[in-house]
């Protein structure tokens, strides 16, 4: 579990997150979700450690992740696994030395063991028969899957998503969606998504926690979303058509 307590942040005095409090569940998929600018992905940057917030706290399993040790902030770096939005594979390596290349830098396993788990990974993600081929030339999607592949490589406790289906058609998106939402079931991780994709929410939102202007502003579940009495959060839900279609369908029942 991962508890953020009265997160703030500042760039040259602006205010990105003001006074944050959340708690993303252990075996849940939690997502947050907002307009583009409004505080989710430095949000992200803060729990993953690639900012550090103006005040607040972090907590992974009760330890403020801000104030550990180098050699205790190295220890819970090696259970998070990240998803980067645009897949950042090695272009010079290929799928399986990909997926293989956390296990090189931090596993204490023999060269056996880690082609073993790489290829274990793979498999999971549906992907082992592109072991042996370059990111030039693989589709978007299969990029996307052999990112999660190198994510879950070292066995994570926690494993972050930024835009995941970012720059994929429906149906691979549905199919990105799926196997996030399976991995984190069978793995039992802490999954956090930051999205604007509202099928996504729909698909596999455990939790959703909705950021307007650095401010949480809203939480609750899939099912929730569609009904909730939050202006803000319906003018960004259903700023879409589609949706709008689906939320007048319902009221008309």
């Amino acid at each position: 579990m991962i508890e953020v307590k009265n997160l703030r942040q500042e760039f040259d005095g602006e205010v990105v997150l003001n006074n944050i409090n959340a708690t993303f569940q252990n075996g849940m998929v939690n997502m947050i979700i907002g307009r583009s600018g409004s505080g989710k992905t430095v949000l992200l940057k803060c729990l993953v450690g690639l900012i550090t917030p103006t005040s607040g706290e972090i907590r992974y399993d009760g330890k403020n992740f801000i104030g550990l040790k180098s050699r205790e902030l190295s220890r819970l770096r090696r259970n998070l696994g990240m998803l980067f939005q645009g897949a950042a594979l090695f272009d010079s390596r290929t799928v399986l030395e990909n997926v293989m290349f956390p296990l090189d830098m931090f596993s204490r396993k023999n060269k056996r063991e880690r082609k073993k788990r790489a290829e274990f990974c793979l498999e999971r993600v549906e992907l082992l028969d592109a072991a042996n081929l370059y990111p030039s030339e693989i589709s978007g999607g299969m990029k996307k899957r052999a990112a999660i592949a190198r994510a879950i490589a070292l066995n994570p406790k926690y494993l972050f998503c930024d835009e995941p289906n970012s720059g994929l058609d429906p149906k691979t998106s549905q199919l990105i969606d799926e196997l996030i939402y399976d991995l984190t079931k069978d793995f039992s991780m802490t999954t956090i998504v930051v999205s604007h994709d509202m099928n996504s929410v729909i698909n596999i939102g455990d939790k959703v926690i909705f950021i307007n202007e650095g401010v949480k502003e809203w939480e609750g579940n899939k099912s929730q979303v569609m009904g909730t009495n939050n202006e803000k959060l319906n003018d960004f839900v259903f700023a879409s058509d589609l949706f709008k279609k689906i939320k007048e369908a319902g009221e008309g029942k």
